[in-house]
């Protein structure tokens, strides 16, 4: 049986560092990855395994099928980010207004790299489909997959996926069995007032007067409502009203968003924003309407898969090298999508081996080439894990 321990081939990491290069250099937005995916099909055919090509628009899903056992599915992002970069390396993007700046051209290749590893290690004797997903930044690519049947077409019995995290140090790697990222949700609040001269304040009813008591009165659902021990932020990050100084508007438009670690949390601040938001601006004697968005859910880990991670990753890394029961974070995934279907855990990788290490969504930010055998091990060692199962 193959073992935990066996390292990819030199020639297999030289060649793989050399895809990434050339994903980073081409980057594309959701749904546009069309280059993208391309390469990645061509690779996986190379290596000899069935390619399953436009799922959720431009996803894919390859499959090695060995043996009898259970079917799991690893995961990888393909998408870039609106952004300029500003590195001035060989492989820097040649596509203006689009990078790579959350290393989501790393991840798939240590994706790919896994499959070319598993493939050419005749003793492995496990089932895995291999998922190359579209359009994680803003477009639920996860969900736009699972819609077009993902897992009907490729069932699974557990999902894992990876984020490689600055700040944390080079291959460590960092798990919980609950809550890995918050849900990420927005809203818009319209305020109707009246308006009027700004001099005659009077004979109007002023929407940003109103704005403001409303946007303090928002940040007391999370600091007097919500109990201090569960994790959640409410952020204002947008105020319109008016254009002429000396005009008071008719409307004022707040506009923000929630994140979350917990469902019922969530709802309870979805539900007292939307009562606020329509009874506030009644005491001024004016109206208020709001549109809540719900957008990705809470990455929720399976506490038995998140488990297997850490055993796996102490077995392969050592216990110094895992940091188990690690604190979310709120920032948002949509692979959890993946996990409201099917059992799973998401990690994170560390990233920071070098002195000039940037955090993500950076215009300097590069991946670390380094994570990418240590990506290949862990992603193969929970793939062997299944043989036995």
């Amino acid at each position: 049986m193959s073992s935990y321990h066996d390292f990819p081939s030199t020639s297999l990491i030289t060649d793989a560092c050399g895809w990434r290069k050339d994903l980073h250099a081409h980057p594309e937005l959701g749904y546009q990855e069309h280059r993208t995916s391309g390469k990645i099909a061509e690779h996986l055919e190379s290596f000899g395994l069935q390619v399953h090509r436009n799922i959720g628009g431009t996803g894919i899903v390859a499959t090695l099928d060995r043996g009898q056992g259970p079917f799991i599915g690893l995961r990888a992002d393909m998408d870039a980010l609106p952004m300029q970069e500003k590195s001035e390396h060989s492989h820097r993007s040649v596509n203006e207004g689009c990078m790579h700046a959350c290393g989501h051209d790393g991840h798939t290749t240590i994706l790919l790299a896994t499959a070319k590893h598993l493939y050419d290690d005749r003793d492995f004797q496990g089932r895995v489909h291999f998922i190359f997903q579209p359009a994680e930044e803003t477009g639920a690519g996860a969900r736009k997959m699972i819609e077009d049947g993902l897992f009907a077409r490729f069932p699974m019995d557990a999902v894992y996926g990876l984020h490689n995290w600055p700040g944390l140090s080079q291959g460590m790697v960092a798990v919980n069995p609950g809550a890995m990222m918050a849900s990420q949700d927005t809203f818009e609040i319209c305020i109707q007032g009246s308006g009027a001269h700004a001099a005659m304040p009077e004979r109007g009813n002023d929407p940003v007067v109103i704005a403001t008591q409303l946007v303090s009165a928002l940040q007391t659902i999370v600091s007097r409502q919500i109990s201090p021990l569960d994790s959640a932020v409410l952020s204002v990050t947008m105020i319109e009203a008016g254009t002429a100084y000396n005009v008071i508007p008719h409307t004022a438009t707040i506009r923000g968003t929630v994140r979350c670690l917990d469902q019922a949390v969530r709802l309870f601040i979805q539900d007292k924003i939307t009562t606020m938001a329509q009874t506030l601006p009644t005491a001024f004697g004016a109206s208020g309407t709001v549109e809540y968005r719900e957008g990705y859910p809470v990455t929720q880990n399976d506490p038995q898969c998140a488990e297997h991670v850490r055993e796996i990753a102490n077995t392969i890394l050592g216990e110094e090298s895992v940091s188990w029961d690690c604190r979310a974070s709120m920032a948002s995934e949509d692979f959890a999508y993946m996990l409201q279907v099917t059992p799973g855990a998401y990690f994170w990788l560390g990233a920071d081996g070098h002195t000039d290490s940037k955090p993500l969504h950076h215009p300097n930010y590069d991946f670390n080439d380094a994570l990418i055998p240590v990506g290949v091990r862990l992603f193969a060692g929970i793939a062997k894990s299944y043989q036995s199962k």
